[in-house]
């Protein structure tokens, strides 16, 4: 891949993840009924709803900042991971009639990191990679 077509692609990637992690902030922080009966769910209302938007605040901050993409991800990572855990052992891939509208945000959220980790592994500090 050109590194023209790499930077176009790592800004979609970007914008995919920040956009949704952007987008539920809202229902999280408002303590949306939805938001409200997915943390009561797993045990973790208020202060886990809290504390996972202020995590994907900052992820998302960090995606779209060029510089800090890299830590962005990996924090998106790390909460998409909980995420994911969370809906294949308490909530279910479908919360609420949603069609699993929610686990298939995670999922492209979690692939959408992933890659931006991988691809920028280079910039994290403290990890040497050497190609081959």
């Amino acid at each position: 891949m050109t590194s023209r077509n790499r930077n176009r692609w790592s800004w979609v990637l970007r914008l995919v993840a920040a956009g949704i992690m952007f987008q539920t902030l809202y229902f999280k922080f408002t303590a949306s009924p939805e938001s409200v009966y997915i943390f009561s769910k797993v045990g973790m209302e208020p202060w886990g709803r809290i504390l996972v938007g202020v995590f994907e605040l900052i992820a998302s901050i960090l995606i779209v900042i060029p510089r800090t993409t890299p830590y962005g991800a990996l924090v998106g990572t790390g909460v998409m991971t909980g995420a994911l855990f969370m809906h294949i052992t308490r909530l279910g891939i479908e919360v609420q009639g949603d069609s699993g509208q929610l686990f298939i945000y995670a999922l492209l959220v979690l692939g959408s990191c992933l890659t931006l980790a991988y691809w920028y592994r280079g910039s994290l500090s403290g990890i040497s990679v050497q190609e081959k």
